[in-house]
């Protein structure tokens, strides 16, 4: 099971700071949970995160890889804010089917289930959560997100992680000339898949750089590709890779 570091953010300007940074809009807090990211002023990846309303408190829910420079990186843009940040002694907690009532839904999918935090950590897990994934094209920190991303490259806006309408964040700029000036030439997809490779192996299509291969599940794996170069039979190692075409 992937280790989530639980942050609990508290003080009078916790949304107003959140919302000055992060690429979702802060406001849905009041709906439900929100999916967000954090960019670098290039516009380029460094954290991803669930936020969840927890009384008056936020907390933010993140891979625990990430936890310590996350951190570090909102105390460092807080300033003068009034702010706590504090890492809270809860575990994340997941499945799917009937929510528990301390659960709230996974906000980028509904077929991703539930999640709640709680004090004791979680026991069995038996759901196939990288199935999920592959079948609804939602990228996992550390594996499809890397500091190298660009979140739109990586399908964000198609799981409910950014808000073009909220207004300024670390990073916006670009992010919204790449969604409203550019045409994206290259992304995170899903792919048929024969054989076997690694995460991460190059993918070539006739000897030229096409793309890197992912998550597998089945016959089928998720795939960072360059779409023009992204026909017919492709290699990974020993594996077959073939793109279905954006509209599969």
């Amino acid at each position: 099971m992937t280790k989530r570091r639980i942050l609990r953010l508290t003080g009078p300007d916790t949304r107003d700071f959140l919302q000055g940074i992060v690429t979702n809009d802060v406001s849905k807090l009041d709906q439900g949970p929100v999916y967000a990211a954090l960019l670098t002023p290039q516009g380029k990846y460094m954290a991803d995160f669930v936020l969840i309303t927890e009384g008056d408190a936020v907390l933010l829910d993140v891979d625990e890889s990430l936890g310590d420079m996350l951190t570090q990186r909102l105390s460092m843009y807080k300033l003068r804010a009034k702010v706590t940040i504090e890492q809270a002694d809860l575990h994340l907690h997941r499945g799917l089917g009937e929510a528990p009532k301390d659960a709230v839904a996974d906000p980028r999918h509904p077929e991703m289930g539930w999640r709640a935090y709680r004090e004791a950590p979680q026991t069995g897990d038996d759901v196939d959560w990288d199935a999920l994934r592959v079948k609804h094209l939602i990228p996992e920190t550390g594996v499809e997100l890397t500091p190298d991303t660009f979140i739109l490259e990586a399908g964000l806006d198609q799981i409910n992680g950014l808000d073009f309408r909220k207004g300024c964040y670390v990073g916006q700029e670009v992010t919204a000339r790449m969604k409203h000036k550019t045409e994206l030439r290259k992304g995170l997809t899903r792919v048929d898949i024969s054989g076997a490779a690694d995460p991460g192996t190059a993918i070539t299509a006739d000897g030229k750089p096409a793309g890197t291969l992912f998550t597998q599940s089945g016959g089928q794996a998720l795939a960072h590709l360059r779409f023009d170069r992204a026909k017919g039979p492709m290699q990974a190692d020993e594996a077959e890779v073939t793109w279905p075409g954006p509209s599969e």
